[in-house]
């Protein structure tokens, strides 16, 4: 068992005296390591490439650290140990070892840190053994467990800390509780004084559960459970949004549409909007390089014409399709979220149309929506290819040969695979929703370099496949806007500035 229950016969905690006693004993054991590093910024996240990655929360927190660094902004990482390859292939070492709990629970942990991670910022795992040491990273029943307690640990190794990090930056739900212990639970009051800023990745995952899971919470003030609260339930998304020193999003965009578009939290969004703003995420322009991407079999090395070219040609000859045509793909996941369920049948009635394009899907997700691109696939063979899935090398490579990358996102808080796309001179054909709204300037308007659409409709995503199949024709235009689109910054160096400012809180 990764945590034991304490029974209620034994509930040790009668009145208010012992109450204080417990208190001022901080149950934690450790081997009295103390660190003596100053990080100014400390990120608490679930994933970071290339540890653990299952959307765009890993890419951001495997990327802003570096470029703090950059800055000259001492920063690590701190997430849960997995049972993944990374971990498998990079031995850790033990900095710290501890348990913490109340009259209810008890959990015991270790820190471990990478013996050499190549990474260029500090990573530390928390481990739990049975607990957060498993091959998924979500998806679990006892996920709320999962996260508040690795939350916990954190926390209790942060009160070993010669000097305290002077902002925690805190990603998703995941961490949002992190804030409320700190300033209201009595172990980590001498946390107090670190800031927080809290950044919404995905809005749709608030991650709540049920008061009574709060014996689990270290102890607090009673009157401090309405910043817990949410709907009658504990709701770290909520608690994180009301507790840290600021929030911010992942686009301008997809904060305007958490204030002003149907959603159980709108009151909330425009409650704190004056600590809230929205950064476009960066992307990391080192591993993101056509010239040097060490997964692509064709580099780009002089024209982007020929590079699109030779990069297509690649892909057709490996997987059966026509390089004379069109290559446009989807990468990402298969889910109504990323408009799966529209954009599916969109493909198979512009092919039933027009047999003037290739299409080709990367991804995996929802089992009937998987089972619709293997049928579409076999139905049109020369025109359709899929890998259902996700490949790191094969990505890159679509991304060179593709013409046009589609997100027909129903939400898309910021969305980096159309800036992947950019950055290999693939134009994106987007809904305008969240960060595809901001990235995005449709060809159609000065200095344009992709193509939007409004409505998530199966009959918006084929027009704007015509859209691009005009364009296509046109070889001269199609370079100049394909020029234009691989000279766009997008990097994480303006991104990180916009942080900085964030932080001076």
């Amino acid at each position: 068992m990764y945590f034991k229950l304490i029974p209620p016969q034994l509930k040790l905690v009668q009145n208010e005296i012992f109450f204080k006693r417990l208190v001022r004993q901080v149950r934690i054991a450790i081997l009295q390591h103390k660190l003596n590093v100053m990080y100014a910024i400390v990120h608490l996240a679930a994933e970071c490439y290339p540890i653990a990655k299952v959307g765009g929360l890993g890419d951001v927190v495997g990327a802003l650290p570096k470029y703090l660094e950059r800055a000259k902004y001492k920063s690590c990482v701190i997430m849960p140990r997995y049972n993944t390859k990374w971990n498998a292939d990079h031995p850790s070492v033990s900095v710290f070892e501890g348990n913490f709990g109340n009259e209810n629970y008890n959990v015991s942990f270790h820190v471990v840190k990478p013996v050499n991670s190549g990474l260029d910022y500090d990573v530390y795992f928390i481990d739990i053994p049975y607990l957060l040491f498993r091959e998924g990273v979500y998806g679990y029943e006892d996920d709320h467990l999962r996260f508040l307690f690795f939350q916990q640990a954190a926390l209790y190794w942060m009160l070993s800390w010669q000097e305290k990090p002077v902002v925690l930056h805190c990603h998703d739900y995941h961490t949002g509780l992190v804030s409320f212990m700190m300033n209201h639970c009595y172990d980590f009051m001498v946390l107090a004084g670190t800031k927080t800023v809290f950044t919404i990745h995905n809005g749709l995952y608030a991650g709540s559960f049920p008061h009574a899971e709060a014996r689990f919470i270290p102890h607090f003030p009673r009157q401090a459970n309405g910043l817990l609260d949410w709907n009658n339930q504990i709701c770290p998304l909520a608690t994180g949004i009301k507790c840290s020193n600021k929030v911010t999003t992942v686009s301008e965009g997809y904060l305007d549409e958490l204030k002003y578009d149907v959603n159980e939290f709108n009151w909330l969004y425009n409650e704190y909007a004056f600590k809230s703003k929205g950064i476009v995420n960066g992307i990391d322009t080192e591993v993101w390089n056509p010239a040097t991407d060490s997964y692509l079999q064709v580099l780009l090395k002089s024209k982007l014409a020929n590079f699109k070219l030779k990069s297509k040609e690649a892909i057709c000859s490996n997987f059966g399709l026509n390089p004379t045509l069109p290559l446009v793909v989807f990468i990402g996941r298969l889910n109504v979220e990323k408009g799966g369920e529209i954009f599916v049948p969109a493909i198979g009635e512009f092919v039933h149309q027009n047999k003037e394009m290739n299409f080709f899907i990367l991804g995996s997700g929802a089992g009937y929506i998987e089972d619709q691109i293997r049928h579409i696939s076999e139905v049109f063979p020369l025109h359709i290819k899929n890998y259902i899935g996700y490949n790191e090398a094969l990505a890159h490579q679509l991304y060179a040969a593709s013409d046009f990358l589609v997100m027909p996102s129903l939400v898309e808080p910021c969305g980096l695979n159309q800036l992947y796309a950019l950055r290999y001179g693939s134009l994106p054909i987007v809904r305008a929703t969240g960060g595809l709204k901001d990235t995005v300037i449709d060809i159609g308007d000065e200095g344009g370099y992709g193509f939007r659409f409004n409505e998530a409709s199966v009959s918006d995503v084929v027009m704007s496949l015509y859209r691009a199949l005009d364009l296509y024709k046109n070889t001269k235009r199609l370079n100049e806007i394909r020029n234009r689109a691989v000279a766009l910054d997008f990097s994480w160096d303006l991104a990180v500035k916009k942080y900085i400012e964030i932080y001076q809180i």
